[in-house]
Parts: C-alpha cells; structure tokens; sequence
C-alpha cells in the first residue's frame, strides 16, 4: 500500500500543472470537486498534495477530515479536524465536523464540547443543536437534552426533526405518551417524512395498537419503498394480527431487494415451516446459516426441517451442532434420538435418551433448590418474538425482531453515522450519462447500455479500457488513481509524437476527468475536437463535464451544500458570502455565466445528434439540461426522441415523468413512472404513491 501511495504521489507531481511550483489554489479545487462528486479517496490524495506544499492552511486539512468521515474514518477525520483548528480556530464547520467525528466514536462529552463551539460561532445552526441533542441522549443525559431540544424548537419550531429524534429521546425513557406526541408532531409539520410513520409504528406496536401501527407502516412503505425495516415490522405487526399471508408477502418483498437479509430469511423460514412449506423453508434456513454460521437457532429449525423431509443423516449432523453449543438442551437429545433411530443406529439413539433423562433430572434438581436461574425475558408478555440477539435456544421458533436498544438507537443515530445522504428517496431527475470506464453495480438496474459508434469505437482497442455508457458513475479506488495518473504520463508522452492524433486527446481526457482535473480534462476534449471536428464522443463527454463543472461552481456560491432533512451532511463552504450588493452582482454574474455554459453545453448536444442521430443519450442529456432550465416543454420533446429510438429506455420515462408532473400533467407523468418502475427504476412508485395518495 505505501508503494502504491508513493507511487501515486511522484505521478501527481509530474502532472503538467504541478511541474514546479505547487499551484495549491487549484489542487485545492480539484480536491473540493472530487469531495463534492464522492470520489473521497482521490480527494484526500489531492489535499495531501496541498497539506504537503502548504501545511500552515487550514482548509485542506478540514476537507480531508470531510472525506475522511465519509470513508468512516473518524479516528482520522477527528485528527485532522483538530489540526485545522490549530491553524483557524474560527470556522464553525469544523468543530461539527469533530463533533460528527467523535460522537460516532462514542465520545460523547468531546461532541457536545465541540457542537457548543460551533454553535457560538454559528448561533441556533439546527444540525449541531440536533447532534448536539442525540448526543446527550446517547449519553443517558436526558435532562441535558431536554434543555437542548426547547432551545431547538424555540429557535426553529416548524423543524419535524427536532420532534422526531425528541420522540426517540422518550422512547429511549420507556414514555410512550410523550413520545407519540412528539411524532405526531412531527408529521403534522412533515407528512411526507417516512421514517416518522415508521417511529410512531413502533409506538403503536408497543401499546398493542395493532391497526395504527399498520397503517403508519402502509404509510412509511407508500413513501419509500426501499426501507427494509419497515417491511419487516410490518410482517410481524400482520403476523401478531394473524395475517400469515401478508406477513409473509412483506417478507418476500424484503429478500427480492436483499436476498442475504437475516431477519426476513429467518422469520420467512418459520412461516413456511408453520404452513408446512418444509423444502422452501430449508432453503431459507440455508441462507441464514450461510450469512450467520453461528446462528444455532437456524441449525435446529433446520434439523427439525430435515427430520421432517426424511433427510435424518442431515438432521443429526445439525443436532449435533446445536447440542455442541448448548449442551443442556434437551429437545436437541430426543430429536437426535429419534432420528437416529430412523437410521436404525438404536445405540445412539439410547444413549441420546438417556443423557435427555439425566439432564432433565439434575436441571429439575438444581430448580427445585434455586441453583437454576430463569431467563427475564421469559416473563414478557409477548411469547412470539424474541430480540435478534436473544441467544436463548429455547426461543427457536419465535420470529426475530430489531433488538429494542438498537431499535431505538437507530431512531436517531443514523443521522450522524455515516454516509447518510442517499438514505431518503428523492425526487430528482435520473442523472446525465457518461461515456466512462466504471460504473457503480446496481442490484436493480442491471442494464448495458449499448451503442453502435461506442462499440466500433471499442472495437479498434485505442485505449486501455473499454468505454462503457453510465449514468451510475462509481469513484475511483487507490489503484485505480495511480493507473490514471500513470496514464497521463503515458497519454502524454505519446501526444508529444503525435501531435496530432485526436484519439490520444481523447484517451487524455478521459483520464483527467476520472481524476476529476475536469479543465484540462475540458482542454484535451477541445483540443481532439480541433484535430477531428466530427468525433461525436467528445462533443458529448465535454457537454457532460461543462455541466457537472457548472453544477460544482454553482453548489460553492449557495451559503450551503447540506441537506435541510440531513443532520449529518457537511457544508463545504468554509465562508459563506454576505448578503449585500456586492453578493448580488455576484449572482448576476453567475446567472450570466449560466446562461453562457448552457449555451455552450447545448451546442455540444446538438453537435452530437447532427453527427449520430440514433444517439439516444445525447436526447437524454440536452433533456436534463432543458429540465434544469426550467423548459420542460423542450425537455419532453427531447425525452420523446430518446424513447422514440429506444422503448426501453427507462430513465427517460422515469424522467420524462417528473417533467409532465412539473406541467400538472399528472396522468401522463404517473403513466410514464408506471412504466420506469416496470423498467427497473424502483424510486418510480414511491413517488407514484405519493401523488395518488391524496395528501
């Protein structure tokens, strides 16, 4: 590894913008746009560069803490954090960031130091007085959260989040009441809001109100179809009101979007054992243990499974497992008894009744003179659950639930734990595509998108990797940084023989944009299209990185970047601009330069239909520029022109959806999601749901 980073670090230096003097302004930049396009491990390569030449700022180090947090670095980030502060102790930004850190290392006391900080710089900011909040919460400090919360609603009283993770807080004090206020508040301010519905379901489980935790569930479902949790608490809310049927259904639905998934497998396995579905439910115990060797409930769910089907040699192999584990389980011994007798090993059989009688009678034994202890759980009222980490053997053939700490824990924790920015689904156009070599793997979407000019131009093996077309891009892997920045040096190297030859800009290009240097990888595109005024893929992946450069720019002149639902989401924006005549010129400037890369970015789109008119994905792209434009008229026209080619192009009915319901043209647009969730976008009937449900 440390070859590989020196290795990295020489390519880097040789680059044609660093010969010499380190221009640290631009490699900070390109740093803050590979953070901004979640390519963390470049970016950290790239503020190492600025840390390295400058190490007095304090910026590179509070950016690379940013990427460090998103890789779960938090030992690391909360370093870094410190070390920018020891250079500029006045950016609220960092001390939420050390507070991020060290809150999800379990220091509880250093984020609330470190939220309180930056909360003098930043009066009232309502992430850190959230995280501030769970982080009391977390320490058991209830009455320090307490004074947190009124100073968040006080301060900002139509935020739904302060009354959710308030309601976590009571739930976490056992005070369901106070905590079923808090979330219907909460809903009342945020309907739209899924993980509401799903906390208040828990509420209503908890008080035995069976119907309203159903319906919240329904609710939380209608509006994010991907959350597993709620599938698996609805299944059990439907199991306690004997709906065998629908509880298995929400288990079905959990594994065809995860099919390793431990609890539903379990619980499903159960069912079908229950409804004597006895082959299927092996096959699910199969995968439990698979995914969880140590799960010995499995193995004896799977024996009885097994003895069942008539596989007794199977059976006895998982008895024996769990006897091994649990050598006081007597059911184990006279289930092993009797299949072995089914094998006619009468031996064996006697001897696994006989060590049964005399457990059972040293166990009766040692109760009757209060040596045995009684498991607590046993005396819960619910005798058909058990917690996923109740190991209690006796427990076998109860469904799993989330254990009720972690339950509770994940009410609020996952705001501030990890990468947290995709967990809602979000209404937004499907992204551009990209001509590129890697993609992010997509479970759902598994299609290859396919283009003759792409494919001949594979073909002939000009380059080092095959093109593929994307809209999923993935971020590089440390490897794969050093492979491009080699291949830079290489790329370069050759055009100094061929000055000429486009294609080697092109190659160029490509990887200056996967290393996210988008000028100059801006500049090779130009340059191939001056030595090759009709090489189509270049127009196109220019048009891309004009937009996606755009996009950065534009994201760093707004006083913020984080999410108003997302409390763990950092603003990269160390100064934020005032609000005065100067900052309005500024936004007329940027409303003109706007309009002049839309333009620009448009005559590349139109440049490549005039020169591959079945290019379906130029259509699709000058559409989304069309929709960012507000034009969603033109968006749709061209969006027709894509379907037009290719009736299966999936995110353009996705996207030509939210176009038509941007126009109140809600048939059509439901229509066109309808067709985009049949075609694998999944997102589509979330928002289906939304906009026929009536609210």
């Amino acid at each position: 590894m440390k070859r590989v980073i020196l290795f990295f670090l020489l390519q880097v230096c040789c680059l044609p913008v660093l010969i010499g003097q380190l221009n640290t302004d631009r490699v900070l930049s390109i740093g803050r746009n590979a953070l901004y396009f979640e390519d963390y491990v470049l970016s950290i390569q790239y503020f190492n560069q600025v840390i390295k030449a400058k190490p007095w700022l304090a910026e590179p180090y509070f950016y690379r803490a940013v990427a460090k947090i998103n890789l779960d670095d938090y030992k690391g980030a909360e370093e870094d954090c410190s070390l920018c502060i020891d250079r500029n102790p006045f950016l609220p930004q960092v001390y939420f960031a050390r507070g991020i850190s060290r809150q999800s290392m379990d220091n509880f006391d250093g984020a609330i130091a470190d939220y309180r900080k930056g909360l003098e710089l930043k009066r009232e900011d309502r992430q850190m007085l959230v995280n501030q909040a769970i982080a009391f919460i977390q320490k058991k400090d209830y009455g320090g959260a307490e004074q947190v919360f009124d100073e968040l609603i006080a301060a900002h009283p139509k935020y739904a989040m302060s009354y959710i993770t308030r309601g976590a807080m009571y739930m976490e004090k056992e005070d369901t009441i106070l905590a079923l206020q808090n979330y219907d508040k909460a809903i009342e301010l945020d309907p739209y809001y899924a993980p509401a519905y799903g906390n208040r379901a828990i509420v209503y489980y908890q008080m035995n109100n069976m119907k309203g935790a159903l319906a919240d569930l329904n609710e939380a479902i209608r509006l994010n179809t991907r959350e597993n949790g709620y599938y698996i608490n609805r299944g059990l809310v439907r199991y306690h009101m004997n709906d065998l049927r629908g509880a298995m259904a929400d288990y079905d639905q959990v594994i065809s979007f995860d099919s390793r998934n431990r609890i539903a497998r379990f619980n499903r396995g159960l069912l079908r054992f229950q409804v004597g579905d006895n082959n299927r439910a092996i096959e699910d115990f199969d995968v439990v243990i698979e995914v969880e060797p140590q799960n010995y409930m499995a193995y004896y769910n799977r024996a009885l499974l097994r003895h069942e089907t008539g596989d007794y040699a199977g059976a006895i192999q998982d008895f024996s497992v769990v006897i091994d584990q649990y050598p006081n389980f007597i059911p184990a011994y006279y289930s092993r008894s009797e299949a072995k007798r089914k094998m006619r090993d009468n031996a064996g059989a006697d001897r696994d009744s006989w060590t049964a009688f005399q457990i059972e009678e040293r166990l009766t034994k040692e109760r009757r003179q209060g040596a045995a202890s009684q498991d607590p759980s046993d005396t819960l009222a619910d005798k058909n659950t058990r917690e996923e980490s109740d190991k209690n053997i006796n427990k076998f053939n109860r469904l799993v639930v989330y254990d009720k700490d972690d339950e509770r824990r994940s009410q609020y924790q996952s705001d501030v734990r990890g990468r947290v920015q995709d967990r809602n689904v979000r209404v937004d156009l499907e992204p551009q595509f990209v001509l590129t070599f890697y993609e992010k793997p997509n479970a759902v979407k598994k299609i290859v998108y396919y283009d003759k000019m792409v494919e001949d131009f594979n073909a002939r093996r000009l380059l080092s990797h095959k093109l593929i077309l994307t809209n999923e891009e993935a971020a590089l892997t440390e490897d794969q940084v050093a492979a491009h920045f080699a291949s830079i040096d290489q790329y370069s190297a050759a055009i100094e023989k061929e000055p000429r030859n486009a294609n080697l800009y092109f190659g160029r290009a490509l990887d200056f944009m996967l290393v996210q240097d988008f000028s100059e990888a801006i500049r090779d595109y130009n340059t191939a299209i001056e030595r090759d005024s009709s090489f189509a893929m270049a127009y196109f992946n220019r048009a891309v990185l004009r937009y996606k450069q755009l996009e950065y720019e534009l994201s760093q002149s707004t006083p913020s970047l984080a999410s108003e639902s997302n409390v763990m989401t950092l603003n990269l924006n160390i100064a934020k601009p005032a609000a005065n005549a100067q900052s309005q010129s500024s936004s007329v400037a940027n409303d003109s330069h706007r309009t002049h890369e839309h333009e620009m970015i448009m005559r590349d789109y139109d440049r490549v239909v005039s020169l591959n008119p079945g290019f379906i994905y130029a259509y699709f792209n000058r559409a989304n520029l069309l929709c960012a434009m507000r034009d969603f008229r033109a968006g749709i026209q061209n969006y027709n022109e894509a379907i037009l080619r290719d009736p299966d192009f999936a995110e353009a009915y996705f996207n030509r959806g939210l176009a038509r319901l941007s126009q109140g043209d809600a048939n059509r647009g439901i229509a066109d999601l309808s067709k985009a969730g049949e075609l694998g976008i999944i997102n589509a009937y979330s928002i289906i749901k939304r906009m026929t449900s009536g609210n």
